[in-house]
This record gives C-alpha cells, sequence and structure tokens, in this order.
C-alpha cells in the first residue's frame, strides 16, 4: 500500500482552487492536479505493507492531542524556483501548530521504521507537476494578472491516512482511517 498523511480542505476553499485552476489551465500544458486530489500533506509514508496497517493506525491515533489547527490558504508559487519549475503550488500557512502536527506525526511513524523527511516541512497544495524543464512565461503571467492570491481560511479538526493506486487518469486517492484533533483536558 501507498500511504500518506493529509488534511482535506473545505468546500469552499475548493471552489476557489477550482476556480482558480480553471483560469490558469489554459495558459500551460502541464500536469495539473485533479481538484479532489489537493490536500495539505503532513507526513509521505510511501510503501506499507498491509498487515501492519494496525500498527500505521494506532501509532497515528497516539497522537498528542491538539486544537484545530486555523489554516490560510493564499499565494502561489514554483519549487525549487520559478526560472526551473518542477512543482507549481498554493501556500499553506498553518503556523507552528501545523509545523508540530507533521514533526509528531514524523516522529512517531519514525518509530516504526519510516524514514524521516530529509527537508524541513514546507506545507503546500501541489496543483501541478511540470515534467519538462525551462520557464513557464505565460503561466507566469498569468499568475501575475490575477486579482487576489487569497484562496480562503479554515480550521483543520482532524487529519486522514490515505492510500494512493496509480490509475490510467492519474492517483486515487482512498481515506483508510480518520485522526480527529483532541484537546487536552
Amino acid at each position: 500500500m501507498r500511504l500518506f498523511v493529509a488534511i482535506d480542505l473545505p468546500p469552499a476553499v475548493i471552489a476557489n482552487l477550482e476556480s482558480l485552476l480553471a483560469q490558469l489551465k489554459p495558459s500551460a500544458h502541464i500536469n495539473w492536479s485533479p481538484i479532489e486530489n489537493l490536500h495539505i500533506t503532513t507526513k509521505f509514508i510511501g510503501e506499507w505493507p498491509e498487515e501492519r496497517l494496525p500498527e500505521l493506525t494506532t501509532a497515528l491515533h497516539a497522537l498528542p492531542p491538539r486544537p484545530a489547527i486555523p489554516i490560510v490558504v493564499e499565494k502561489l508559487g514554483f519549487f525549487p524556483n520559478p526560472h526551473a519549475p518542477r512543482v507549481f503550488w498554493a501556500g499553506v500557512h498553518g503556523g507552528d501548530v501545523l509545523t508540530q502536527l507533521a514533526r509528531e506525526t514524523e516522529e512517531a511513524l519514525a518509530a516504526l521504521g519510516i524514514a524521516k523527511e530529509q527537508r524541513p516541512y514546507s506545507p503546500h497544495l501541489t496543483l501541478a507537476r511540470i515534467k519538462t524543464p525551462g520557464k513557464q512565461p505565460a503561466l507566469l503571467q498569468a499568475v501575475a494578472k490575477l486579482s487576489s492570491l487569497d484562496f480562503g481560511n479554515f480550521t483543520a479538526d482532524r487529519a486522514f491516512l490515505y492510500r494512493s493506486k496509480t490509475a490510467p487518469t492519474g492517483s486515487v486517492y482512498t481515506q483508510v482511517a480518520e485522526f480527529p484533533f483532541r484537546t487536552g483536558n
């Protein structure tokens, strides 16, 4: 099983991003993410044996309680940069609480033998992947003409374990388990 842990987006944010993608898609022939696949990854797990799934969900249920996380989705950018883009993204701002969730998830799963991420946690929504190297001038111009780079905000009160399956039309994500945040007493 190919797995990851993520926070879902509410319908209002999805609608704003869907509108954004409708405006930008004509400006670049790149691999756009399906709107239904947009999520905030807190930990990419990778391949995991199905028979060890209960061990994984137990570790995730044991994460420390936390309050709901206020999240803002705004701004657009490119990894590694606009001159040699590989990923086109929307920014996710959840402050120290979101970073702490990612760190605690990382630590809990490292105890099961899941490799730690080498790069610092950088929350974002992957809007597109760019397979062909080189600038995307039409996309950069279309982004520059946008009237707003604010795509909404929400309060996340749970995360999900997802399974990713490759299909001819792209990856299909299925929720495997839900992990509500519990506030401590």
